[in-house]
């Protein structure tokens, strides 16, 4: 059973221990994948009901938000998130409780996420905040799409604030990032079709050759980070497959290029995108070849701003002391959906370190990762204690 940070042990029971551990466990053993997480919301929706949800919705699909009330019904309405899907790769990490699902597991630490949200709410049940707080449970976070399903809902209209956090291995367990400014990039993707002419690998000069022009564009295609973005700026643009031709003495007619883009500022996620389409077309067009080029918009960045993200420190250091609030000193090309949320909602998006005394830096997505089950608690206690500060600062404006 998991042991709880000396700073946290006046907040939780045993009973909150062992409720929360189980949870926890038994999602685990439980993954789902984006948009079929079922039997998660179902198991999910029974415990925020125990714990005495005013309101309990079941939105977009497996999405499940709970209302928990505050002291005044008249307050400023807060919310915090906790996402619920899993990834398609086989665990091999070991635990009792390893996956019972072939080929699925949580190896982005969602089950813990899930359980904090829960944490959130028992310890809001026990401690209201100023006004009511949503606890959303939210499904497809992996793919990119959960966070702007519940707010197409109106679920979350009304919400002044909002708070999430992501398990980081890369901190210990008690620390917390809570940082103003750039926390995870956009993920956009792209997808280039260059169309030539085909002819016999003997007689090139009879064709327009499309692989000759995929090498060059994926070279020139660098260019964008080197020579167009602000060496200050942070940007990645990542060609990941390229496909052409059926034999080695056939000059094809097409060659298709994908790719992903990342930006942790809106004007450099315009100008990449911007960028390949211009560098793509004009690529072709000097090797008698056409471009269709196609930028698919992903999450956007996530910027956390500099209220939310003074409440939610003023949060962590009530909770666990002004040391634990650490910075997050590193740049995150990742990309997290609760950048949604931000883009409408005021708040903050925290790091919460998840590595045991001794442990490694396990990397998220791998088949190995797990995080330390102490960090349940401080996700828990750091994301109500938000929610209470947000809500009183609100009340009082």
């Amino acid at each position: 059973m998991s042991v709880l940070l000396p700073s946290l042990r006046g907040l939780f029971r045993d009973e909150d221990v062992s409720l929360l551990v189980d949870l926890r466990r038994d999602l685990h053993r439980h993954p789902e994948l984006s948009w079929k997480e079922h039997r998660t919301a179902a198991r999910l929706v029974d415990v925020v009901k125990s714990l005495g949800a005013v309101e309990v919705r079941t939105v977009a699909n497996t999405g499940v938000v709970a209302r928990f009330a505050g002291r005044d019904r008249h307050a400023p309405l807060v919310a915090v998130r906790g996402d619920i899907d899993a990834l398609p790769i086989e665990e091999a990490t070991g635990l009792p409780f390893t996956s019972t699902s072939p080929g699925v597991m949580h190896a982005c630490g969602h089950d813990i996420h899930g359980t904090w949200a829960i944490g959130a709410a028992l310890l809001l049940a026990r401690q209201p905040a100023a006004g009511d707080v949503l606890v959303v449970l939210q499904p497809a976070e992996e793919v990119g799409e959960g966070a702007k399903a519940i707010l197409d809902t109106g679920a979350l209209d009304d919400v002044k604030a909002i708070f999430g956090g992501h398990v980081d291995r890369r901190f210990a367990v008690g620390q917390v990032v809570a940082d103003a400014g750039p926390l995870a990039a956009s993920a956009d993707t792209f997808d280039i079709e260059l169309l030539g002419k085909g002819a016999h690998g003997a007689r090139p000069h009879e064709s327009a050759d499309p692989i000759v022009g995929a090498a060059a564009l994926i070279s020139a295609l660098q260019t964008i980070v080197a020579r167009r973005i602000d060496p200050a700026a942070a940007a990645v643009v990542t060609v990941g497959s390229i496909h052409a031709g059926t034999a080695s003495n056939i000059i094809p007619e097409r060659a298709n290029l994908t790719g992903t883009l990342r930006a942790t500022t809106p004007e450099t996620r315009a100008t990449i995108g911007n960028e390949v389409k211009r560098i793509a077309e004009s690529i072709a067009e000097s090797y008698r070849l056409t471009a269709r080029v196609t930028v698919n918009l992903g999450t956007p960045p996530i910027v956390n701003p500099a209220e939310g993200s003074s409440w939610a420190r003023q949060a962590a250091a009530a909770v666990l002391g002004e040391a634990a609030v650490v910075p997050f000193g590193l740049t995150n090309m990742g990309g997290e959906d609760f950048a949604f949320y931000l883009e409408r909602i005021p708040g903050c998006f925290m790091r919460i370190g998840a590595r045991e005394e001794g442990g490694e830096r396990t990397a998220a997505h791998s088949p190995r990762f797990t995080a330390a089950e102490e960090s349940i608690f401080v996700g828990a206690a750091v994301l109500a204690e938000s929610a209470r500060v947000a809500s009183a600062a609100l009340s009082a404006a």
